[in-house]
């Protein structure tokens, strides 16, 4: 078996040829022992670049900031992130091939990452076929950089852009000495993005509860759609000693109804008109039948977990646990909620206060 090794790194225990993976990962590909809350078939891969001074940049919510007061050691969003050789996962992966149904490299912000990444794509390609997505650092990255990874084979792009206001994104992500995030570049990124890889191949990250309304959410919800863009839908989870830490989560009907709109927008073709708020932004009222509305609800998608699809466009990255812990209400659902699961998620949307 792998041997895992638990410290943030020495000089040699860096990208590319150290990364860490997710402990669910880690889980799948018979790395580390454990079971989930619930059984169910996870084959999505998700790895993270590793280098002794972290990431660059310095998001107020993020447990990887480089201003974060702790040392977070193998733990990033709570869970345990084991750092592993770079080829020997890449053995792993090529052994657990036909259960694997996304790969994942997410980039930080560091002078290296750019390089590292294609280093690591072309090892992971030259071994296996599974469907490859890259989070990117936007600050890294120009049109040419992003045209290089689909010519090594990455398959979709994700732009963790979370907060979703430019107000928001100054204020959280780059209102702190030599900040450096530009609200202007990742949307360039985007866009970018957008044409070089095609339709439904770039998803930006989008984070419930940073301090923006209802409303700022429709309307990006609205604007990605319509560029074939996917959403990708996430709940603010404080990290402790992060700059958020005391910051409070979102409530559980505000996410359930958000978590609602979006499905409704990206798959049902809703309109951003067919969303009513109050003065402070909140949503009030949804212009839909109550028939149509259940229909949705019932089928339990939009409540799952948001992540780039398998080769057949079934769910593909099914992580589980980056929103809530595993003792708390599940916010996402990494499987098809059950029954006992929709009556919960019914009456969390309380939706007779904005049906009708």
């Amino acid at each position: 078996m792998t041997a895992l090794l638990p410290v943030l790194g020495s000089p040699a225990k860096i990208s590319p040829d150290y990364v860490r993976i997710s402990y669910a990962s880690a889980v799948a590909l018979a790395m580390k022992s454990g079971r989930f809350s619930r059984e169910f078939d996870f084959g999505g891969i998700n790895l993270l670049l590793n280098y002794d001074e972290g990431c660059l940049s310095d998001c107020g919510y993020c447990g990887l900031a480089r201003t974060r007061q702790a040392d977070y050691g193998d733990q990033f969003i709570r869970v345990e992130w084991p750092l592993v050789r770079t080829g020997e996962l890449v053995d792993r992966m090529a052994e657990h091939e036909d259960k694997l149904t996304r790969l994942c490299i997410s980039m930080v912000t560091h002078g290296h990452a750019y390089a590292d990444t294609c280093d690591i794509t072309k090892r992971i390609a030259a071994r296996v076929k599974t469907p490859l997505s890259i989070l990117v650092a936007p600050p890294t990255l120009n049109r040419h950089r992003l045209e290089t990874f689909k010519a090594i084979g990455v398959d979709m792009i994700g732009i963790g852009l979370d907060a979703v206001t430019e107000q928001l994104f100054r204020s959280i992500r780059t209102d702190v000495p030599a900040g450096g995030l530009k609200w202007e570049k990742y949307w360039e990124v985007v866009t970018d993005s957008r044409e070089i890889f095609g339709p439904w191949k770039v998803n930006v990250h989008t984070l419930v509860g940073l301090g923006e309304t209802d409303q700022d959410l429709i309307e990006i919800f609205t604007r990605l759609r319509d560029q074939q863009i996917f959403s990708y839908l996430f709940c603010f989870n404080p990290e402790p000693d992060s700059r958020m830490a005391s910051h409070p989560k979102s409530p559980l009907m505000r996410w359930r109804r958000i978590q609602l709109a979006k499905h409704l927008i990206e798959t049902e073709g809703y309109q951003a008109g067919q969303f009513d708020f109050d003065a402070d932004g909140s949503l009030v009222h949804l212009r839909a039948s109550r028939s149509a509305v259940d229909a949705v609800v019932s089928q339990g998608v939009a409540f799952m977990t948001n992540g780039c699809p398998g080769e057949q466009g079934e769910p593909g990255c099914t992580r589980p646990y980056g929103s809530y812990r595993p003792s708390e209400p599940f916010r996402d659902y990494p499987f098809p909620p059950a029954a006992t699961d929709l009556d919960q998620i019914k009456a969390q949307l309380r939706l007779d206060e904005v049906l009708g």
